[in-house]
């Protein structure tokens, strides 16, 4: 099938070209020029592991190609949004501006018959008003809700091999089902589930799935906070509550918490939402499911001035990580970032170290330095805070480290460093939520 993707982001550019490798014809448009040349030379603007060989495999096949302008996408039977809906500057809500703009810029080039697939993150309601405005521009067009499940780091995999797929459609609209299973025809054949329901449904699927993993977060981490405060150890904690299979371990992992461009807005603008259609109530704990997250920053500054005395004034500070997480360079609303910022701002000499995220993190915080490695970082440090659990980072020795810095001063953001092993090695070992 000829398949369209507008929008390249990380959503659009790893879609485009997951769907090339699947056999399609995909043509990827984006209204900015540096990154479709990027994205046709075969280069993603982005980290992301396994992109850039199946972005230069559909590139050379001539089965994927970019372009700036939308009617190289006319002709295309299958067009997929993938946009960006980003928090609004002037509140919590979803910025619908590039999903508004992309639609209207589509109903020039859609045909009857044409399916057109939302796959970017939207308040619910959104789908159905814009299959209004599509039906009315286009007559015969149809539109489908597709929400995307993409994890930073495995995107590929998520995208390729997913664990469901949802079409959100109106009742009037078998041809548009059709048409995505024809789309997805290898990953259904596979035995992926596929979950086929009204506009509103696909919608909140998205939201609530990021609510519940960003409120299993925060309870580990108002876990923590109680276990400071008692004496105990949330990691043992959450190994044992981890065992009830009603429960589960992953996502128990008390830290510094999450970020990035999905969970923080996502659950803003859901409770936006809800708001706005009168439900707040039901939705009213995701407030303090952010408060708890964004209390674990502070905490970690707090860890840190502990550790230094009292006052980072003057003290050296070696910060492994920048991303919100490994494997990704994105640094969008980044815990580690956030934090190292805060001990900048107070009066610290900060070096920031990552793998991949250093060029990112420097265009948002300039005033901090920044090397990709670690003892680098960390040289003549008075304190070394682990803030993105990079495996490098994880992996460090600690006599090796120990050799490079002023102090053996650990503070563990993401408890994923063995004490015991730190401690025998002469290191002072904080940690959140741990004595």
């Amino acid at each position: 099938m000829k398949i369209s993707v507008i929008g390249c982001g990380y959503l659009g550019a790893v879609h485009a070209a997951a769907m090339a490798s699947l056999g399609h014809e995909v043509v990827g448009v984006d209204v900015d020029a540096s990154r479709v040349a990027s994205l046709a030379a075969g280069l993603p603007p982005f980290y992301e592991p396994g992109l850039p060989e199946l972005l230069r495999s559909g590139v050379e096949r001539g089965a994927l190609t970019f372009s700036t302008n939308l009617r190289e996408a006319k002709g295309a039977a299958v067009h997929f949004v993938c946009v960006g809906t980003p928090q609004r500057p002037d509140g919590p809500g979803a910025d619908l501006t590039f999903v508004d703009a992309a639609f209207t810029a589509l109903h020039e080039i859609v045909a009857p018959g044409d399916v057109v697939v939302g796959k970017s993150t939207v308040p619910v309601g959104t789908a159905a008003r814009l299959a209004a405005e599509l039906a009315e521009a286009v007559p015969g067009a149809h539109l489908v809700w597709n929400p995307e499940f993409l994890r930073e780091g495995f995107a590929v995999g998520d995208t390729l091999s997913p664990d469901r797929v949802v079409y959100g459609v109106d009742g009037a609209a078998p041809a548009a089902t059709e048409a995505l299973d024809a789309v997805y025809a290898s990953v259904l054949a596979a035995g992926t589930p596929r979950i086929v329901t009204d506009f509103a449904t696909a919608e909140l699927v998205k939201v609530a799935a990021n609510s519940f993993l960003a409120t299993k977060i925060s309870f580990i981490n108002a876990m923590a906070e109680l276990c400071e405060t008692a004496g105990g150890d949330v990691v043992a904690l959450a190994d044992a509550i981890g065992h009830d299979e009603r429960i589960g371990r992953r996502f128990l992992g008390a830290g510094l918490g999450f970020g990035g461009g999905c969970l923080p807005k996502d659950i803003r603008a859901f409770v936006a939402r809800a708001d706005e259609l009168g439900a707040e109530n039901a939705v009213a704990f995701l407030r303090e499911v952010d408060a708890i997250n964004l209390r674990r920053r502070a905490r970690m500054v707090e860890v840190t001035e502990e550790v230094c005395g009292g006052s980072v004034a003057g003290r050296t500070i070696g910060v492994l990580g920048a991303a919100f997480k490994p494997e990704s360079d994105d640094v969008r609303d980044s815990p580690a970032l956030d934090v190292a910022a805060t001990l900048a701002a107070r009066g610290a000499h900060v070096v920031v170290a990552d793998p991949q995220a250093t060029a990112n993190a420097a265009a948002v915080r300039p005033e901090l330095r920044y090397t990709t490695n670690a003892l680098e970082a960390c040289r003549d440090a008075d304190v070394v805070l682990l803030l993105t659990e990079w495996r490098e980072f994880r992996e460090l020795d600690p006599d090796d480290l120990g050799a490079v810095v002023h102090g053996r001063r650990m503070v563990d953001g993401r408890n994923v460093l063995d004490p015991a092993r730190w401690r025998g090695a002469g290191w002072t070992y904080r940690a959140l939520g741990r004595p």
